[in-house]
């Protein structure tokens, strides 16, 4: 047997069970990897209080760990036994051990650890296409990043640094901003009230081409307020709750606005580009140019005291969990 976090029906943080299960078995291109560290984003939650559907019930939560590959399905080719991986998106994440697609799994460098592999997978990976795909964003332009201190938003806000863009950071206290400007903000707004009238302050009245919000139901309206004609939204995540149904009409009301919600798992859906993301991401670590701040640990089994600092808005960049 072995340990994983379970829930047996959608609720709060008391949800999570910590359980024997079967020792995992790799199938026909699957491996099993042990997991060294694992991360916790915020589509745990969602998959927790069911705002997202669940597969199936009982639920093993969590998308993105790194580890050890221990077995071999058969027809595995490119990895072996041994070797240190990493991976995001495969929902299954809080266990000791897992089973898993081969085909879900990026080696992880040498100079990358555990810890910042599991914390890095996910939200990194989510920054490379937010930065690179979804918009690729320029030297010059100026940009708005919701949760600027929070796990992906810490990436978004060293990444445009570097590829020179001016970055407005949204923060919900003084620490955050502080937070956010040590990692490349040049300008933060606590709360998103006046969020609207300190965008138009900083760009003298023009606006901004690009807003990436994970906060959704709340900031909604402000964040398409923020942007210059033919500007574009990305929705990524819903930290406040889904966002209601949207009047396509408001999009021309507001100026030809672009309005996407994109999700890792489509822009690495095909191997191919999983591995150019995660590489990209890679790279960009190791020049220094972007740093995974893994701020908060929690033991695997505390999973649910996680939750509840992560939803209480008490941490800061990325967390992970130690089976």
């Amino acid at each position: 047997m072995t340990k994983a976090i379970r829930i047996h029906a959608p609720g709060g943080p008391e949800a999570m069970k910590w359980e024997d299960v079967p020792t995992p078995e790799p199938g026909p291109g699957e491996v099993v990897v042990r997991h060294g560290a694992v991360g916790l984003n915020y589509i745990d939650v969602y998959f927790r209080t069911g705002l997202y559907k669940a597969p199936q019930m009982p639920l093993t939560l969590g998308m993105e760990g790194a580890g050890t590959v221990t077995a071999l399905g058969s027809g595995v080719t490119e990895f072996a036994v041994g070797d240190r991986v990493a991976y995001a998106g495969a929902i299954g994440a809080y266990a000791t051990e897992r089973a898993l697609p081969a085909d879900k799994l990026v080696k992880l460098p040498d100079a990358i650890d555990f810890r910042t592999g599991a914390a890095m997978m996910l939200q990194g990976m989510t920054a490379q296409y937010l930065v690179r795909r979804t918009h690729t964003v320029k030297p010059g332009e100026t940009i708005v990043v919701h949760a600027a201190a929070g796990g992906v938003g810490l990436i978004l806000c060293q990444w445009a640094k570097h590829i020179g863009a001016t970055v407005i950071g949204v923060v919900s206290s003084e620490a955050k901003a502080e937070l956010a400007r040590a990692h490349g903000a040049a300008h933060t707004v606590i709360g998103y009230q006046n969020l609207v009238s300190e965008v138009k302050r900083i760009t003298g009245g023009a606006m901004v081409p690009l807003v990436y919000d994970s906060v959704g139901k709340d900031t909604f309206t402000v964040s398409l307020d923020c942007l210059a004609p033919l500007g574009l939204m990305a929705s990524y995540g819903n930290a406040s709750g889904p966002v209601p149904p949207v009047d396509v009409g408001i999009l021309a009301a507001k100026g030809s606005l672009y309005l996407t919600r994109p999700t890792l798992a489509t822009y690495t859906a095909k191997r191919a580009d999983l591995l150019a993301t995660a590489q990209d991401l890679f790279d960009v670590v190791a020049s220094g140019a972007v740093k995974i701040a893994v701020n908060q640990s929690f033991p695997l089994a505390e999973a649910a005291a996680a939750h509840i600092a992560l939803e209480s808005r008490a941490t800061t960049g990325s967390t992970v969990l130690i089976p």
